[in-house]
């Protein structure tokens, strides 16, 4: 045998087929949110999964003030920030910050599960977060996933 009979095929940003998927938080546990989350916004569930290529779909994720923490972790778990300036460290706790902006304690959650680079910060822009039953990608059509089904 000269040849071989078959090739490894990598992805790339024209051969690459991008979805819309829409994910309701309503009653799901964070950490195991985010992380199927990060799975779909990476492409790791596609069977041309390629490391360095944004293969991933777009995700939409919908009820983001019904998360559910396990625990005390809504007065334990915190959210350290720097204003840049000395004595500029500020913290919010998971309870204080949903009540603010709910949908950044989702988007926290991901973005800490994807890779620190740009193509993380590329796959990041995939992400859209809304507080309520309400969004405004209907025009893509967005398929429903039901994350208690994913085993």
């Amino acid at each position: 045998m000269d040849t071989l009979s078959y090739k490894t095929v990598s992805a790339n940003k024209e051969t690459v087929t991008k979805e819309w998927l829409l994910v309701d938080a309503d009653g799901q546990t964070l950490g195991r949110l985010a992380s199927e989350v990060a799975k779909f916004l990476r492409g790791k569930h596609k069977p041309y999964f390629t490391p360095h290529v944004d293969c991933g779909d777009n995700v939409i994720v919908i009820n983001a003030e019904k998360i559910q923490l396990t625990g005390k972790k809504w007065q334990d778990k915190t959210y350290i920030r720097h204003t840049g300036y000395p004595g500029g460290q500020r913290s919010l706790s998971a309870e204080e910050l949903k009540s603010k902006h709910p949908e950044r304690v989702i988007e926290k959650a991901v973005k800490g599960m994807l890779p620190k680079n740009r193509l993380g910060a590329d796959l990041f822009r995939n992400l859209k977060v809304y507080a309520g039953a309400e969004h405004g990608q209907e025009a893509q059509k967005p398929k429903s996933i039901n994350l208690n089904d994913i085993k």
